[in-house]
């Protein structure tokens, strides 16, 4: 028995004593914590139904709690009020007793299938200052949800698609001309040793990504890059799990410095497959159709209080975004493990993200209805990259977080 129902218990037990009906015997925490910790104020209704003065009412149920080993202190105060302190002893006991019970003695809900979406980090990115949010955050609900018997995935989400990839070829290309994987007459296999060290990678793509704003053609043969690898290209598709292997490898040592670990490393790339399908069953259905060239799905509700905009699933030029990735994933979730909640950790500035997606996954019946789909949005933070080694000197970064980290 939780604690609330202990003393809504004894409260009740001494209404009846009193000869008052049970239903008034409901305790809560005390809105005037100088006076005592918790109150009852069933006196106060009581006396309508029994035509007695509240005080009268209270007085004859407090007498009924002396002596209760519940209670320290149990008094009845004008005009009607019952005010008790807790027993140090029963506390005590009572905490002693949770300690030696399974689950802490807490009755466990029907096992689910829950899948935990969070830390969300990109492949060739160092992890920064933000992303121990989204581990801390996620890794604490998945574990609050395994100690309440669930079944529970935790799934990082790479992301691992789209242009950064292109334009990381594309650096790499300028940096290390002399790599088979750029000779157009290589037939043979290509090596299995990264051409790239964790460190090399994340110095690549922000000089790419700078590079790409200033020079228009350097920015087109990113795109041709990205184009040959979500087309299969033999030499893209071998840099790019060259990056996802450097990445991952990294990404694991520093998650588990942060003690946080994850059932799952899948990515965005894994929902490729599944979006053809997908975009065509949206057509099938009637519910997708065409503005400015773009394929989109109506997703307001009439008791929206903010206008909600269609759900983009694809660009003018056939290009993916988040929202169609993030559906797709929903599809390889449901066929691989058929969860009964998804649950995903992400900035709370992409509440409308969220909001359009699942939607659209419910209006395109991808989920059961029961399937919850819930989004848990936090706060930002911004500071540097994440640090890898211990600093030098521990002091001063604790000064600096405190002049220089915002939280919102």
């Amino acid at each position: 028995m939780n604690f609330s129902a202990v003393l809504n218990n004894v409260l009740a037990d001494a209404f009846e004593k009193a000869g008052y009906d049970r239903s008034y015997g409901k305790v809560s925490v005390s809105n005037r914590p100088d006076l005592c910790e918790y109150q009852c104020n069933g006196a106060m209704a009581a006396a309508k139904t029994y035509h007695k003065a509240p005080i009268q009412i209270a007085e004859d149920v407090v007498k009924n709690l002396e002596g209760n080993a519940v209670f320290a202190t149990a008094e009845a105060v004008k005009p009607g009020f019952i005010n008790m302190n807790i027993s140090t002893a029963f506390l005590s006991e009572y905490c002693q007793d949770m300690a030696d019970k399974a689950h802490f003695g807490m009755e466990l809900p029907k096992k689910k299938t829950i899948i935990v979406d969070y830390g969300g980090p990109n492949v060739a990115k160092p992890l920064h200052i933000g992303h121990l949010r989204s581990a801390i955050i996620g890794e604490s609900i998945k574990r609050i949800l395994k100690f309440m018997g669930n079944e529970v995935i935790g799934d990082t989400h790479l992301g691992d698609w789209g242009l950064q990839i292109g334009l990381i070829i594309e650096e790499l290309k300028e940096r290390k001309p002399e790599l088979t994987y750029f000779d157009p007459n290589f037939t043979g296999a290509y090596p299995e040793e990264a051409p790239f060290t964790i460190s090399e990678l994340e110095a690549i793509y922000p000089a790419a990504s700078a590079k790409s704003k200033e020079d228009p053609d350097f920015m087109e043969r990113a795109h041709d890059n990205t184009l040959k690898l979500q087309s299969g290209d033999p030499a893209c598709t071998a840099i790019w799990q060259h990056i996802i292997r450097v990445s991952v490898a990294d990404l694991k040592k520093n998650y588990d410095n942060l003690n946080v670990s994850f059932e799952l490393w899948k990515a965005e790339s894994d929902a490729q497959p599944y979006i053809p399908d997908m975009i065509q069953s949206f057509k099938d259905q009637g519910i997708a159709y065409l503005s400015d060239g773009a394929l989109v799905i109506d997703v307001a509700e009439e008791t929206d209080k903010t206008e909600i905009p269609p759900c983009l699933v694809v660009k003018s030029d056939g290009a993916s975004l988040y929202a169609t990735t993030d559906l797709a994933t929903i599809i390889w979730r449901m066929k691989d493990y058929h969860p009964d909640q998804m649950i995903y950790l992400a900035d709370k500035r992409q509440d409308l993200h969220y909001t359009q997606f699942f939607r659209v996954a419910r209006k395109a019946h991808m989920v059961e209805e029961d399937t919850k789909l819930n989004f848990i949005g936090f706060g930002t933070m911004n500071w540097k990259p994440f640090i890898r080694q211990p600093p030098q000197n521990p002091k001063k970064i604790r000064i600096s977080w405190s002049v220089r980290m915002t939280i919102r």
